[in-house]
């Protein structure tokens, strides 16, 4: 197994609850939710596997040289980024995504990764800010 698989495991959970609240949301609040939900699904399947993919990049990278590493990183970086482009391009030309919940589903998880790193840590920040006393 890999080292950082129960890390993705949780943050992947977490990405999956807060776009099941989303969809739920969306069919409260919206006259016709389905667009929006399969902007959610369709957005949100894809940032998973970004950021899988993300993941299996950077343990690879770390184990190569540092020019192969850097080489290899932006390879995937642009593949990544291509991948985006490509669905955002197909949520805009199909009538039954909406593109702001691709948006959405597509930002999810680097939401997900700041808030959990924002507040993973507190006893370390806690210590950086704290006045030493002279």
């Amino acid at each position: 197994m890999n080292e950082t698989f129960e890390l993705q495991a949780k943050i992947i959970k977490i990405n999956g609850i807060l776009l099941c609240i989303l969809i739920v949301g969306s069919f409260i609040f919206f006259e016709e939710p389905l667009s929006f939900v399969y902007g959610l699904i369709f957005g949100g399947l894809i940032g998973i596997l970004n950021f899988i993919q993300l993941a299996k990049t950077m343990e690879k990278a770390v184990r190569m040289n540092p020019a192969g590493a850097q080489a290899y990183a932006s390879i995937n970086y642009f593949i990544r980024f291509a991948i985006m482009a490509v669905v955002l391009i197909v949520s805009l030309k199909a009538d039954y995504i909406n593109a702001l919940a691709t948006v959405i589903g597509l930002l999810s998880i680097k939401f997900i990764i700041l808030v959990t790193n924002l507040f993973n840590d507190k006893e370390y920040y806690k210590n950086i800010f704290k006045r030493k006393e002279v």
